[in-house]
């Protein structure tokens, strides 16, 4: 019998502090492990940026802007410094594609996957490392009272559905573009390219064009932009919902109050967005006011859609009404759906501070939805979001308000796009001085990993608490 400190076969050869120092992270704190991670693969992407296979004209490109497209990359963000469609090479837009993939799925669940494909099997630690990636709840030690969106024995399933539908959805994507494209006077085998690269840039919800026109060739291609959509859509819903669907869809009565909780605060802000869209700009001869009611409709859904993290955009938002783009800010910030490839707060986020404040109203102890209670302590995991992500967004406009003396109006639309790795630009990060593309990088960062996960790496080892303080209610409202 070996003895518990002994190296194992398998490790033999290799430094027992290293093996010994990255199990201990592994088992302390899967968090810090995705941050750890999550910045080593930025530094990699930006050393590749930085090479003169990766720009088209075969210069080195400065490091401020290799890091700024490695992290907005990487998190899957859509905000440049550079123009994406004639600075980099081929070699340069596939590692744009590569990065974004890596980045949507989650550094983790992709290493999984990995592993899963070599050993054809997941193990215990690798299992609970991924359902720390799809649940953010999962970050304290031992067992989850509360039944989780995805379950630690369908862990393997949902990897399964993680890589099957990334592939899928991209590739179909892909194949139904290409008509389009071709109609646009591109050359067949650019076509093919462009296709799938808008396809990838949808569903990772990251908004890049491989053309230096954008969207502008497509403006009134319903079919091109309604596609995007579809792709934004099915990417900012998450994995977790995608599962439940593909795998009871006939049965919605089945499905965990997660995923309907995600379709329907969806739904809701996609459908009242577009509303409020129409309403604010149908007077407005610079977007809408000079469309006819359809093209109205379509564009208003088009931008509520795009809002949600897909970073597509078919008006200049320098022409867009103040209200609207206070209305653009909120719904960038609180994104899409949990496990996704979107940012921001996340809808479930804001569907349980709903919840709470209808609880309250009403004089009732707990939240209920759909016939379930929902714990108190989702509650407080809502509230931390909500409180960490309007910290970092509030530090960093303030930040760059000094840096670039930006109008408020603008640095706060990029900061937040940023955030919640939407990808929408005001013109501002084109701009940027050095020291702010250092400071709208790191936001990015911190979006993407996400403020549950800072938090709980932070605070990775907890202690249990044996004892109650006395109680006392302060003043509040």
């Amino acid at each position: 019998m070996l003895d518990r400190h002994e190296p194992l076969p398998a490790q033999v050869g290799v430094p027992r502090r290293r093996t010994n120092g990255i199990a201990a992270v592994l088992r302390s704190s899967p968090s810090r492990l995705a941050i750890l991670v999550f910045v080593s693969l930025i530094f990699v992407f930006t050393v590749l940026f930085m090479t003169p296979w990766a720009s088209a004209d075969g210069s080195t490109t400065h490091f401020s802007d290799a890091l700024f497209t490695a992290a907005s990359v990487v998190c899957v963000t859509g905000l440049a410094t550079v123009d994406m469609a004639t600075h980099w090479s081929v070699f340069g837009k596939t590692l744009v594609v590569i990065g974004t993939q890596i980045g949507a799925v989650g550094v983790l669940t992709f290493a999984s996957i990995l592993g899963l494909v070599v050993t054809r099997r997941l193990g215990l630690r690798a299992k609970l490392i991924a359902a720390g990636d799809s649940n953010p709840l999962r970050t304290h030690h031992g067992a989850v009272p509360e039944g989780q969106a995805v379950r630690l024995g369908e862990v393997g399933t949902l990897l399964a559905t993680v890589a099957v539908s990334t592939l899928t959805i991209e590739v179909a994507l892909g194949i139904l573009l290409l008509p389009s494209v071709l109609v646009a006077g591109i050359p067949f085998w650019s076509a093919v390219g462009d296709s799938f690269y808008y396809a990838a840039m949808a569903f990772t919800n990251t908004g890049f064009a491989p053309n230096d026109t954008g969207l502008t060739p497509f403006a009134h291609d319903y079919w091109f932009l309604s596609l995007l959509m579809v792709g934004v859509v099915a990417g900012s819903i998450g994995f977790p919902v995608i599962r439940a669907l593909t795998k009871q869809l006939r049965h919605p009565r089945r499905w965990p109050i997660h995923v309907k909780l995600t379709l329907v605060t969806s739904a809701v802000l996609l459908v009242g967005g577009a509303i409020v869209y129409v309403t604010l700009e149908a007077s407005n001869p610079e977007t809408f006011g000079q469309e006819g009611a359809g093209r109205t409709a379509f564009q208003a859904l088009f931008l509520s859609t795009m809002t949600r993290s897909g970073g597509f955009s078919l008006v200049d938002f320098d022409e867009l009404h103040g209200s609207s783009l206070l209305v653009t800010d909120m719904l960038m910030f609180i994104g899409g759906g949990s496990a996704s490839t979107a940012g921001g707060i996340k809808v479930t986020t804001l569907a349980v501070l709903f919840l709470a404040a209808v609880a309250e109203a009403r004089g009732r102890r707990s939240m209920e939805a759909f016939g379930r209670r929902i714990p108190s302590d989702v509650l407080r995991v809502a509230v931390a979001v909500v409180l960490w992500g309007a910290t970092i967004v509030a530090v960093a406009t303030v930040v760059l308000l000094q840096i670039t003396h930006e109008s408020l109006d603008r640095v706060l639309f990029e900061v937040i796009s940023a955030f919640a790795t939407c990808g929408l630009s005001s013109g501002v990060s084109a701009h940027l001085p050095e020291s702010g593309k250092y400071v709208l990088a790191a936001t990015m960062f911190l979006g993407r990993v996400g403020t549950v996960t800072i938090a709980a790496a932070l605070a990775a080892s907890q202690s249990r608490q044996l004892f109650r303080r006395p109680e006392e209610r302060p003043i509040v409202g």
